[in-house]
């Protein structure tokens, strides 16, 4: 397991309350040993004019996965990560009323800088988006 912290469910509903990830109805599925992954809904919030999930919405899931994964990473009493960049591949469409869900790993977790890799599947498991996570480790205080 690579978790510095247990990931617990009560831990994350927190993480994703009344933020971006809240708004969006973002939920976390699944945490495995080195991995997580979560679920987003393809509606009015993440769809853009041609009622497709938009590019921008995809990037959200990518960054609140990695963002879970390298707090628990770390010690979160005295160190926090920030996203210092993401880049996102859109490999193909999903549709208003579907879900979407990720799955973040890691490529690299350092003292200093972690960088996360997220696949993004529509519901017919077909890869719709990947993306990758750079996050510097900050220390709190």
């Amino acid at each position: 397991m690579i978790w510095k912290v247990k990931p617990s469910q009560e831990w994350m509903k927190t993480f994703t309350q009344k933020n971006m990830s809240d708004f969006l109805s973002i939920e976390i599925t699944e945490v495995g040993d080195d991995f997580i992954t979560a679920r987003m809904p393809v509606d009015e919030r993440t769809v853009q004019p041609f009622g497709l999930l938009h590019g921008g919405a995809s990037c959200v899931l990518a960054e609140t996965l990695g963002s879970i994964a390298g707090t628990f990473c770390i010690d979160p009493t005295k160190q926090m990560v920030v996203g210092i960049e993401i880049n996102a591949n859109h490999i193909r469409s999903a549709k208003k009323g579907e879900h979407v869900y990720g799955t973040v790993k890691p490529i690299h977790v350092g003292l200093s800088t972690q960088v996360w890799g997220i696949e993004i599947f529509n519901e017919q498991k077909k890869l719709i988006c990947v993306s990758r996570l750079t996050c510097a480790v900050k220390n709190i205080g």
